[in-house]
């Protein structure tokens, strides 16, 4: 189905997704593995991927890292928009399978790593980020990383629908969408998201 703020791409999505959660959170935890964040197009993730596909040029012929990927949704618009390379990156284990999926009903062919790519540079011209400002450990984690990528020279991009540990004095307003989301997931229909530059 099309994520309906990027008609544009095609995703392997859920459709019975408060059951689908549920059924999978229960599961996976006896195992050991995160929730199923893959399986949903989330607000910051389509705000990134419209202003991708709105604005090419952020990403034409640039190596991207699109972190925290998920679906691969942001990864794919990388893509389309005319990256040289683009890795998606997640250390759950499905977003392979996810990713890879998904850029094969749409013509392109990110490339993958599930490894944590916090702390690490791989001379990424720019990062993209969406939804990652959730838990205040792990955003401390992220402001301090994308620091030290933006001093080298790094563009960041992030997409946030109002996460709780956004740091907004680091960011510069690019953009703001209404994005029609999952009510079982999310504590609205619409959520106005935007895409920030981390300086």
């Amino acid at each position: 189905m099309a994520p309906p703020h990027v008609p544009e791409i095609r995703l392997y999505l859920a459709d019975e997704a408060h059951e689908l959660w549920e059924k999978t959170e229960e599961e996976l935890a006896e195992i050991g593995l995160p929730p199923p964040f893959w399986a949903f197009a989330w607000a910051g993730g389509q705000g990134l991927a419209r202003y991708i596909m709105d604005n090419p040029q952020t990403v034409r012929g640039k190596r991207v890292l699109d972190f925290a990927s998920g679906s691969g949704m942001v990864a794919i618009a990388a893509a389309m928009a005319g990256a040289r390379e683009v890795i998606a990156a997640d250390i759950d284990p499905f977003c392979e399978a996810a990713v890879t999926l998904n850029g094969e009903a749409n013509g392109v062919s990110p490339g993958f790593t599930g490894t944590d790519t916090i702390g690490t540079d791989d001379g990424w011209d720019i990062v993209l980020a969406g939804d990652v400002f959730y838990q205040k450990d792990f955003a401390e984690r992220l402001v301090g990383w994308f620091s030290n990528l933006r001093r080298r020279g790094t563009d960041i991009l992030v997409g946030d629908p109002g996460r709780s540990y956004l740091p907004k004095e680091r960011l510069a307003e690019l953009a703001v969408y209404q994005v029609p989301v999952t009510r079982a997931l999310e504590d609205a229909e619409v959520k106005r998201t935007t895409v920030w530059r981390f300086g």
